[in-house]
This record gives C-alpha cells, sequence and structure tokens, in this order.
C-alpha cells in the first residue's frame, strides 16, 4: 500500500510472549527475534524527549563487525531504521541515537536525546532486548541462513522454572519425611560414665527453718497518707460549714 521494501512485523502468542520480525520484501532475508525485558515510555518516565519526524543517528557495538551473522543483521537495521533521504516527513536535523548493544548474545536496544549544549546524552526510551531465534534467506521463511545455538524458547523456560519449584517442594517434603520417621525410631540410651560426675560439686544443704509466729502485717504508705488525707479534709469542710452557720 506504502511501496515499502521494509517490514517490522510483531507477533504476540498466549498473551505473554512477543516475537518480532524484521524483512526486507519481497526477496529477503528476513530475521525472527523474541522480544524481552520491554520497558515503555508510561514505565520508565525518563527525562529525555525529541522531535517526531526527527533523523536519528544508529550507533553499533563493534561486535556487529565481526560476526557475518551480526554484519547482515546490522545491515537489516540500518535500512529499517534510518530514515530515507529527501523523504517528506523527516525533518532536517538530528536530535537523538539509537543505540544497538550486543551482550549476552542478545541485542539491547536503547534511544537517546542529544542535548545541544554539551552534546550529553539522556535515555527517552523505550527499551528492550532482542533475543535472536533464526535468520531466513526469504521474507519472512526460506532457507535457514543462521539459528541461534543459544535461543532458548519461553515455554522451556517456564519449564524450567517449574520443575526447580517443584524439585525444592520434593526436597523439603522428604526431609519432613526423614524427621517423622528420626522421632519414631527407639532412642539409644547410653550406659552412665561414670567419670561425668568427677567435676560435680554438690551444694551445702542449708537447715529448714520453720516460723511459727505470725508476721506482722506490712504497712500501707499509700492508704495511710489517703486516710490522713481524706481525715484533713472533712476537717476543713467542717470548719467551713460552721463558720457558714454563724
Amino acid at each position: 500500500m506504502k511501496n515499502c521494501n521494509k517490514c517490522i512485523y510483531f507477533e504476540a502468542k498466549k498473551k505473554q510472549d512477543l516475537y518480532m520480525w524484521l524483512s526486507n520484501s519481497p526477496h529477503g532475508p528476513s530475521a525472527k527475534f523474541l522480544v524481552q525485558n520491554i520497558h515503555t515510555l508510561a514505565e520508565l518516565k525518563m527525562t529525555g524527549n525529541c522531535l517526531k519526524g526527527s533523523r536519528p543517528l544508529l550507533s553499533f557495538d563493534p561486535a556487529f563487525d565481526e560476526l557475518p551473522h551480526y554484519a547482515l543483521l546490522k545491515e537489516l537495521l540500518i535500512q529499517i531504521f534510518s530514515t530515507p533521504r529527501y523523504h517528506p516527513k523527516s525533518q532536517p536535523f538530528v536530535d537523538h541515537v539509537f543505540t544497538f548493544t550486543v551482550l549476552d548474545n542478545r541485542i539491547w536496544f536503547r534511544n537517546f536525546q542529544i542535548i545541544e549544549e554539551d552534546a550529553a546524552l539522556v535515555e527517552i526510551g523505550p527499551r528492550f532486548v532482542l533475543n535472536l531465534i533464526k535468520i531466513f534467506q526469504g521474507s519472512f521463511g526460506g532457507p535457514t541462513l543462521y539459528e541461534n545455538p543459544h535461543y532458548q524458547s519461553p515455554n522451556l523456560h517456564r519449564r524450567v522454572i517449574r520443575s526447580i519449584t517443584a524439585a525444592k517442594y520434593k526436597e523439603k517434603q522428604q526431609v519432613k519425611e526423614a524427621q517423622k520417621l528420626r522421632k519414631k525410631e527407639p532412642k539409644t540410651i547410653l550406659p552412665h560414665d561414670p567419670t561425668a560426675d568427677v567435676f560435680v560439686t554438690p551444694a551445702e544443704e542449708k537447715p529448714i527453718e520453720i516460723q511459727w509466729v505470725k508476721p506482722e502485717p506490712k504497712v500501707d504508705l499509700k492508704a495511710r497518707k489517703k486516710r490522713v488525707y481524706k481525715r484533713q479534709r472533712k476537717m476543713m469542710k467542717q470548719k467551713v460549714n460552721s463558720g457558714n452557720a454563724k
């Protein structure tokens, strides 16, 4: 419809896995990625900003020039993300950078703003990581040019996590059963060791004293003070009442 020969296609599966196709249509090549660690602009709330339609600079890791499949991906990314020359909707200046970094057998994407004063970089967003699955000769298919040996499907990853949690649960249950069996076992009674009481010194026996006289009750000073205070107040009231009567 728009006479485009480059295509980015997003494919969602199971409402939790996102795949991205980069294709040179109609003759190829094309690459399929698993998109991981997605952080949107609304989630990040970065301070960077750029104009809509401005030209981005593309910055690539030196690892893209070391391996042939990364060199092919670099050329594909340049053709897709670079702004076409003399495009009517493009701005005539550059104010942000797209960076593609290779780390842990994945491609990390970042978007930075170029500040005019000192050419410093401030991140705009979004962020995501591209995990390469396969590179095909054709557009969205065809013979496989490269297959990532380090790729692990999301289903397999979730299965491994479930198996790890199940193994932890089984281990806890086995420990509980072993404790129950240990409690049921008869206790072994050790013979008395005659040398165990060598350093035990018996305490001196105190004579038992029997008190024949009833102890005197303890004087409650607070109660006595309250009684004295009440008595004084009563006497003061009586004096006031007698003075009023006269």
